[in-house]
């Protein structure tokens, strides 16, 4: 199994639970195998049961900030002392920097090689290593970026016919 997570020690530990579309599955247990993971479903007990779920996606439904901070967090689980930011945290938040000026709701966030991308609603891409927390109390993300990077916002450029 390939995993497409940043939280690889609770989406994998016994007890995970995963959707696998027509069915709910337990992980019973698991182990890494080269670049993939071997899990152990509770209630699949043949081989042939195994093989039917061989290259299906299976989701999970989106932790809750509780659940990636209670206890001792994974070291994929933490960027520095920061709680990784799942992208459903960020979408419809309001983006602050550390200066307290509000730039605007997050839209998106944008796969880019160097850097994930924050859309703003107005097109401001902001790169997600700037990121150091969320408030969702306040309903914001806040970040720490080089001064004039969100300056001015998004400009619209006027054809000039002449």
């Amino acid at each position: 199994m390939s995993l497409v997570t940043n939280m690889v020690e609770v989406r994998t530990s016994p007890g995970a639970v995963l959707d696998a579309g027509d069915r709910t599955l337990t992980v019973a247990a698991s182990r890494p195998h080269g670049h993939r993971w071997l899990l152990r479903f509770e209630g699949v007990t043949g081989r042939g049961e195994a093989e039917a779920l061989r290259g299906r996606a299976l989701r999970a439904a989106p932790l809750s900030l509780d659940e990636t901070t209670a206890g001792p967090l994974p070291p994929s689980a933490t960027h520095g002392s920061e709680v990784v930011a799942f992208v459903h945290d960020l979408i419809g938040r309001r983006l602050v920097d550390q200066w307290g000026e509000d730039h605007g709701e997050i839209v998106a966030v944008v796969e880019n090689p160097a850097s994930d991308l924050l859309e703003l609603a107005d097109g401001r891409l902001v790169p997600l290593t700037f990121y150091r927390a969320r408030n969702a109390r306040a309903g914001t993300v806040t970040v720490e970026v080089p001064e004039g990077l969100l300056d001015g916002g998004a400009e619209t450029v006027a054809d000039d016919d002449s």
